[in-house]
């Protein structure tokens, strides 16, 4: 369309003039790029598939390392598995006594690690399908949960305001991080394994995993953030709100780079595609959002007839998954 072309053209000529001196190796690995993201935006993505099995809203949902596989937490108090290719329900963990709130694949994609409104941290066996340890010391309600890269720890965000970073093979409590005033709603390593990200109050903090200490803390949403998540070059911090916005942070200085405030409403998760120039968002209008990074502008929109709360993308990002208040889980994909 005359738009898209519109779109196109400016885009070039806006990057080369920035990078016109560059050699010519450094130039055409920037041409490859840029193309790979124009291609993204014309052609964009379609919903592949819709997964029905959950009997209340999918709450998390993360794809496994090797894409092949889908994780699903749900409010109907279970952990679902699901293949990718066929959409077929693979297994079921029942156990939670109420709605989960996250689930997620350790590294080698053995075992999967879920959190809870009913105060708990369960494992799971993904070969065998059952429960292999439960963990329950009066945490109060859990939010938010993931492996360490390494596979050996993990850290979840809890309702009384505390993050706690446990062992897995042992259950110990290595460390509890405090410096948030409200309760944790996002907990996230970050792809080396050294920082930890978080959000809740209105703050982002940024802390070292080894000494426990705040590195850095984020000031700029007006209200509580949801969900903060490191990019997969660590460089940056993607943040969302029940302020309506997105916002990107410099980790490095501190400072807010960019804010998204086309959604009008809570704007419920946010994951950075592979490329790190691209960020996709869901949210309580009922809509998906896609984000060129550079820009600043909104590439394409999905508009659903339920809450979506959360979304992840594909390592490769050819695929992106998301979970709804409707109970369904949909897959999308190029084409």
């Amino acid at each position: 369309s005359t738009n898209e072309m519109k779109f196109i053209i400016q885009y070039l000529i806006r990057v080369l003039k920035i990078k016109f001196r560059m050699g010519l190796m450094n130039l055409i690995k920037l041409l490859l790029t840029m193309l790979s993201n124009i291609y993204v935006f014309v052609k964009g993505y379609q919903l592949l598939m819709v997964l029905q099995g959950h009997d209340s809203a999918v709450r998390g949902i993360r794809f496994s390392a090797d894409d092949r596989k889908i994780v699903s937490a749900s409010y109907d108090c279970t952990v679902r598995i699901w293949d990718v290719a066929s959409g077929k329900q693979l297994q079921i963990f029942r156990g939670h006594t109420s709605s989960v709130f996250n689930a997620r694949f350790s590294p080698d994609e053995h075992t999967i690690v879920s959190c809870s409104v009913d105060g708990t941290i369960r494992f799971w066996d993904v070969n065998i399908g059952t429960e292999i340890m439960k963990l329950e010391r009066n945490f109060g309600q859990i939010w938010d949960v993931d492996f360490s890269p390494d596979g050996k720890y993990i850290v979840s965000g809890f309702k009384d305001k505390t993050i706690r970073l446990l062992d897995i093979h042992s259950g110990i409590e290595m460390n509890q991080l405090l410096g948030h005033s409200e309760g944790v709603f996002s907990t996230q390593f970050s792809p080396d394994g050294k920082m930890i990200v978080s959000s809740g109050d209105k703050i982002i903090n940024q802390w070292n995993v080894e000494s426990g200490e705040i590195l850095r803390r984020f000031k700029g949403h007006s209200d509580g953030v949801t969900r903060a998540k490191f990019s997969p070059d660590s460089k940056f911090i993607v943040s969302c709100s029940f302020d309506n916005t997105v916002q990107i942070w410099d980790i490095k200085t501190g400072i807010e780079l960019k804010i998204f405030k086309e959604h009008t409403d809570c704007v419920d998760d946010i994951q950075y595609f592979p490329n790190c120039q691209t960020i996709v968002s869901c949210s309580t209008d009922r809509t998906i959002q896609f984000w060129n990074v550079e820009s600043g502008e909104r590439i394409q929109t999905f508009k659903k007839k339920s809450d979506v709360k959360c979304v992840d993308v594909s390592k490769n990002g050819n695929k992106i998954i998301s979970g709804s208040n409707d109970c369904k889980i949909q897959i999308w994909g190029l084409l």
